[in-house]
């Protein structure tokens, strides 16, 4: 947008210094061909008065001896015709065709007017003037002149015209950029500040200083609603965040009352306690991961702080084992990574140990910062993956397995935290791969 802004003013200011330099130009041109246009005719005149006291006379010396001068002197080519259209005397060479400007003067009209003069040409112009008082008319006189000097003259003032115009234009698209940048300057604050707010950065906030008063309000409008959406999601935050730990005692407590209860119940209410106490603790994990996804949201999580991968991972070896699944890892003891990649691997085991059946395999990889968690389970299908990291979601084939369909939302927001991407692949010939690509570090 900027650079259409940039564009836009300086075309418009390309057509007013044209509208300015163009007409200046033309009306000099104007007046230097007048010019020449008076100097030379005054000289075509003198030398009709001199032609027509020569027929008078019938002594063309004097009339010779000043055309030759001239001629010399400027360079001209002067030509003097009597009333029959002969040659009464010529000096220097006539490139133009003498014949109409001849019956013009002959007829009493001299010349008025010139093409107008520019660098480009003419090379020359002829003036007739009438030799002769009243209706005596004796001859004509026709000289043709040359225009190098004021052709130069008007190719100074155009060249002086087409500098000006150069420095007016450059100092005026100069002055469009820096106008342009100040009007973007809150639309470029605002795009950098959404910007941030869509990487997670709550608390980004754009800064009116320059531009237009109305995009400063917009600048301000903004801040006050992205202040309103934080103070909402922060308080939102904070009530999971309360509501989940206000959970955790009485939970307990009540799990507690109800295992003192088992031993008074009937064989026959033996089936709805340890359905009961199923609920209680699906409940207990939901209050959990609530309460995980609350923290992590908020921040818990300490950016740039590294941890051992390795140790995490030989901690999954004996829930594996007893399930009868196979972990594979060659993943070296002194790697590490950022604590939140390590909370994500975490959550892909706890996944992958439900789901894939006794005899399966899982394999966790680190290659060049993306870390990768597979299994040869029943996996997902595309629509399942493109929702599977949305909260409380629970693929129906799997409804009764355990778990609060926070996982891979918890997950999704530690990625978040730690500037990864989060993708869920799918893996040959079945199963599915968690890839975590980490941010490269500088």
């Amino acid at each position: 947008m900027n650079s259409r802004l940039v564009v836009t003013f300086t075309t418009l200011i390309v057509f007013l210094i044209a509208a300015l330099a163009v007409p200046l130009g033309l009306a000099y041109a104007s007046h230097r061909t007048n010019r020449l246009l008076l100097d030379r005719r005054a000289d075509a005149t003198r030398f009709a008065e001199l032609a027509d006291q020569a027929a008078r006379e019938d002594d063309r010396v004097g009339l010779i001896s000043e055309i030759n001068r001239y001629a010399e002197l400027y360079g001209a080519a002067v030509r003097v015709r009597d009333r029959d259209g002969s040659i009464l005397a010529t000096v220097g060479r006539f490139d133009a065709d003498d014949r109409e400007a001849t019956r013009l003067a002959l007829a009493g009209r001299t010349t008025e007017d010139l093409p107008t003069i520019s660098p480009f040409g003419p090379a020359t112009v002829l003036l007739a003037e009438p030799a002769g008082r009243d209706a005596q008319l004796s001859g004509v006189v026709l000289l043709e002149a040359p225009t190098s000097r004021a052709r130069l003259d008007v190719s100074l003032v155009w060249g002086a015209l087409a500098l000006g115009a150069l420095v007016a234009l450059a100092y005026s698209a100069l002055a469009a950029r820096r106008l342009a940048r100040w009007i973007l300057r809150p639309v470029t604050e605002l795009d950098r500040t959404t910007q941030a707010i869509a990487h997670g950065r709550l608390d980004a906030r754009a800064h009116p200083g320059a531009g237009p008063s109305e995009l400063r309000r917009l600048e301000e409008r903004f801040n006050a609603m992205a202040d309103a959406v934080s103070s909402a999601m922060e308080r939102q935050r904070a009530f999971v965040a309360d509501a989940s730990h206000e959970l955790r005692t009485p939970l307990t407590v009540l799990g507690l009352r109800l295992e003192n209860l088992e031993p008074h119940l009937r064989g026959e209410g033996a089936a709805e306690f340890e359905e009961a106490m199923a609920e209680l603790d699906r409940l207990a994990l939901l209050v959990e991961d609530l309460l995980a996804l609350a923290r992590v949201e908020a921040g818990a999580v300490v950016e740039g702080k590294e941890v051992p991968l390795a140790p995490r991972l030989a901690a999954w070896r004996e829930v594996y084992a007893a399930k009868g699944v196979r972990l594979v890892t060659g993943i070296p003891e002194t790697e590490v990574v950022p604590e939140a990649a390590a909370r994500v691997a975490d959550i892909a085991l706890d996944n992958a140990q439900k789901f894939v059946p006794e005899g399966g395999t899982v394999t966790v990889t680190l290659d060049d910062g993306v870390l990768r968690v597979a299994d040869d389970g029943p996996g997902l299908s595309e629509e399942e993956r493109s929702e599977a990291l949305g909260r409380f979601w629970r693929s129906g084939a799997h409804a009764n397995v355990p778990g609060s369909g926070l996982g891979l939302a918890i997950a999704a927001e530690l990625a978040r935290t730690c500037g990864a991407a989060l993708a869920l692949l799918p893996a040959v010939p079945h199963g599915l791969i968690v890839e975590l690509r980490l941010k490269s570090q500088p």
